[in-house]
């Protein structure tokens, strides 16, 4: 059986070294910029909309491996998919990096979200695994008008 923790950290790895959807493109529907004040980690997200749907997401981000990463496999989970499933998708998300370990996620509904795991061992980094999905959230949010810009 092959070590899970190994194929994990591959898996981050590799969406840190070819971050999928980098590069903040026009159009776009709204920008937000998330910061991690206990790392550093910053984040400018751009999320364009047909008004239901999650057309594009866009970013540019400095900072560790992980909260690349993270941000990398969420844009590969919501684009095409509509707002109320990304909220979905962000929840689900942040109940498994939060759950110390005890939250499983259905591998065909997250794919390589499932990596991030064990990131819920490490208290200081789940901030960092959550920087660009808490970026999103926000992004819905203020499509939907639910939030103050």
């Amino acid at each position: 059986m092959p070590d899970l923790s190994s194929l994990y950290q591959d898996i981050i790895l590799d969406h840190y070294r070819e971050k999928h959807h980098s590069g903040l493109r026009e159009p776009y529907t709204v920008e937000v910029t998330h910061v991690n004040p206990s790392c550093g980690d910053e984040l400018v997200l751009r999320l364009a909309t047909n008004g239901s749907d999650v057309v594009d997401v866009s970013y540019e981000s400095v900072g560790c491996s992980i909260s690349q990463a993270s941000t990398s496999v969420m844009t590969d989970l919501v684009i095409t998919h509509d707002l109320a499933h990304a909220l979905e998708l962000h929840d689900g998300f942040k109940q498994m990096i939060e759950g110390q370990g005890k939250v499983e996620l259905d591998e065909e509904v997250y794919e390589d979200a499932i990596a991030f795991s064990g990131v819920a061992q490490f208290p200081a980094r789940v901030k960092c695994a959550m920087l660009g999905w808490s970026a999103l959230r926000d992004a819905i949010l203020r499509v939907q008008g639910n939030v103050d810009e």
